[in-house]
């Protein structure tokens, strides 16, 4: 195994001092590892930016043809091109420079997009918001990856239940299947995209999704008690929201005023909240009795009294004095109650 030192040191023999100094900084070749401008580096050595895009165009045209007749970076091109084409012609910037710091050690972005803009042998796309930083060999596999970021996104957008339900991995198997792409296309291809994400809580998922990638406390929350599968205080709540480190803190008075405002969010003890989608639903002790005795039929004081605490936090004596109240509810001979007809 070579250096990436040794492999920049052999190819920048023919440079002179100023296209070495030109290229180093506009790669950021340099310990800093920044990249400058064309109007920084002018005004450090005294010309003009266009002086300084001459002096690097021809630096570069020197290091084509360098390149072109030397061993290691030929080996170096191959093995780029041959890395792309196995990971169907598009791979994240971190793959591929990971793979070629197998055979020049040190290789860094930055040594790697100055080798790209000399031998134009493949292509570069900077990350945005739609993607993470990747090389690609052409614009027909450029096409293909994407069309099929897209089709698999439409699927996570039918299948949002199921994804949701621990199958992401299941429906992603059969899609690449189906569409008949080698399972390592697909995975290259995919981990470029910041359309499907993964979460704090390793669910893998479209970005747009709440449940995936928050943007509100409100999203937080509902995110926290949706994997959480229980009730819980909203204190507690604010608690796991920040150990996550989601956004900014959250506080609790936050956050319970935003539990208050939304009807997902279920009162079901004093400050604690639940789901209504895990079965909860709102009402007082006397409400919650009265929906369970007509959805049961008489039932005596125990089963009431466990139906009750299967969903509400009430104390045991709140819901045997609502009980009581002979307005609604109707003792009957055999110890059972049931709601009293109007």
């Amino acid at each position: 195994m070579t250096s990436a030192t040794k492999v920049f040191t052999e190819l920048w023999s023919e440079l002179t001092p100023r296209q070495k100094e030109i290229l180093t900084g506009r790669f950021g070749l340099d310990k800093s590892g920044e990249r400058q401008t064309l109007a920084a580096l002018g005004a450090r050595y005294g010309v003009t930016r266009e002086r300084v895009r001459q002096i690097e165009a021809a630096g570069i045209a020197l290091l084509k043809t360098k390149i072109a007749s030397d061993m290691t970076s030929e080996e170096m091109v191959a093995r780029t091109r041959k890395f792309l084409k196995e990971n169907g012609g598009v791979a994240r910037e971190e793959a591929l420079l990971a793979d070629l710091n197998k055979f020049v050690d040190g290789l860094t972005r930055n040594h790697l997009a100055l080798f790209l803009e000399s031998s134009k042998s493949f292509f570069h796309y900077p990350e945005d918001r739609h993607f993470a930083s990747f090389y690609y060999l052409d614009k027909e596999h450029l096409k293909t990856a994407t069309a099929f970021i897209q089709q698999w996104a439409s699927v996570l957008k039918s299948k949002r239940n199921e994804i949701f339900g621990g199958h992401y991995g299941k429906e992603l198997e059969a899609f690449v299947k189906k569409s008949g792409i080698p399972a390592m296309h697909a995975a290259s291809w995919l981990s470029i995209t910041k359309k499907i994400t993964t979460s704090s809580y390793g669910d893998v998922g479209l970005a747009e999704w709440a449940e995936i990638q928050p943007k509100t406390v409100r999203d937080r929350i509902y995110l926290t008690l949706k994997k959480k599968g229980e009730p819980l205080h909203f204190r507690a709540i604010a608690k796991l929201i920040n150990e996550q480190g989601l956004a900014r803190p959250a506080s609790a008075p936050t956050v319970h005023n935003e539990l208050i405002k939304d009807e997902r969010f279920v009162l079901v003890g004093r400050g604690t909240y639940a789901l209504a989608e895990h079965g909860y639903e709102p009402g007082t002790a006397r409400e919650v009795i009265e929906r369970i005795l007509k959805k049961n039929g008489a039932l005596r004081p125990k089963d009431i009294m466990l139906a009750v605490l299967k969903e509400r936090f009430f104390k045991p004596n709140t819901i045997l004095v609502n009980l009581q109240n002979k307005s609604f509810f109707k003792r009957l001979g055999d110890g059972t109650y049931k709601v009293r007809e109007s």
